[in-house]
């Protein structure tokens, strides 16, 4: 039979005790189990890592895509002007427009003659890198993409080894490419002026 505490006149027991010990060893038990099973989560994913399909190429881009818009009743669809996201508004500004072509019409000049560019059937592209490791080249294009410079990945294969490529374009000369070459230098990227058929 227990006997009361002269102090407070309660029956002690040793229930307080061992709850609390029984609490601690359930903590413990369940962090142990729960570290196991991310551990044995982490190993299996490190070693069963997805891999890219054999065969499977990644998507060649179109070299412009041009906006699809339909033609009200009675118009003619209108050629829509690309932008190139890539090309700096260098000497463009509101003021550099000499004369208004509304005004010359009512005047009875006629307007001038636009030469077309000679058309070529090359067009350049700046490579920024080839890599062995899709992710890598991933991280590059992601890299350009947050310095605002759009890139395209493109694989190739040859010999049995597959290249990604990180390509910046396209351009129609290499002269057009110059800015953007110049500003990968000062990133510390070494592009490679790369020249492709239009087909």
């Amino acid at each position: 039979m227990k006997k009361p505490n002269q102090q407070t006149g309660f029956i002690k027991t040793d229930q307080k005790s061992a709850q609390y010990g029984g609490t601690i060893l359930g903590f413990v038990l369940g962090l142990g189990a729960g570290l196991g099973i991310a551990f044995a989560i982490a190993f299996y994913l490190s070693k069963n890592t997805p891999q890219e399909k054999p065969g499977v190429r990644a998507p060649n881009l179109p070299l412009t895509i041009k906006p699809f818009s339909a033609p009200a009743e009675g118009e003619s669809a209108a050629p829509v002007e690309q932008l190139d996201l890539n090309k700096p508004l260098q000497g463009k500004s509101p003021s550099a427009a000499t004369s208004d072509p509304i005004t010359d019409l009512a005047n009875g000049k006629k307007p001038a003659e636009i030469t077309p560019a000679p058309k070529t059937d090359a067009v350049y592209f700046l490579q920024a890198g080839a890599f062995i490791k899709r992710a890598d080249a991933d991280a590059q294009k992601a890299n350009l993409a947050i310095q605002g410079i759009q890139a395209q990945l493109s694989e190739v294969t040859a010999d049995g080894n597959t290249l990604w490529r990180v390509r910046i374009g396209p351009y129609n000369s290499p002269e057009e490419a110059n800015p953007l070459r110049d500003k990968l230098n000062t990133m510390g990227i070494k592009p490679t002026l790369i020249k492709s058929s239009k087909s």
